[in-house]
């Protein structure tokens, strides 16, 4: 224009979000009412997705960084969470759910009947995944594919997370 001022140019973000297909999920036992009366009674996860479904990620110097979040529901408290430089791959779920884990057992919580609730991402779906909640008697619920209301609450934390990028 006139004055020299021209539109910034976007480096385009790596696209790695991937649904498991229904037939792999586990039911949705929250349905969407996200309240717990005591501590690791539901927790909510989530690798916060960019508009158009793309992980939530940070440009730095020297490349992408994506995370996870795990949330319990009575104190939306992120109890465990993960960064990695990495395409989003199941260990970044993965290890944000052992830190939780790990917290949690160190204070002495009974994790037994806990409910997982997460999307239907394949993060979430891979059996390494699956083991760690059986480990600790955990129990799998999954909301709808493409719907953020299902998982509003770790949604909400995402919103948050990507106003302060």
């Amino acid at each position: 224009g006139d004055l020299g001022l021209r539109g910034v140019r976007r480096a385009k973000s790596p696209r790695t979000t991937r649904s498991a297909p229904k037939e792999q999920c586990p039911a949705d036992l929250v349905k969407r009412h996200f309240s717990a009366f005591r501590p690791n009674e539901l927790w909510v996860a989530d690798i916060p997705p960019q508009a158009g479904g793309t992980p939530s990620y940070v440009r730095t110097f020297s490349g992408w960084v994506y995370v996870a979040f795990v949330t319990d529901v009575f104190s939306r408290r992120i109890v465990g969470w993960q960064t990695t430089c990495r395409p989003v791959c199941t260990d970044l779920a993965l290890d944000a759910l052992q830190m939780a884990v790990w917290q949690r057992k160190r204070a002495g919580a009974d994790l037994t009947g806990l409910v997982h609730h997460c999307d239907r991402g394949v993060q979430y779906r891979s059996i390494r995944y699956g083991q760690a909640l059986a480990d600790c008697e955990a129990v799998a619920s999954v909301g709808s594919k493409g719907d953020s209301y299902d998982n509003a609450l770790a949604e909400a934390l995402n919103s948050l997370y990507k106003a302060c990028l």
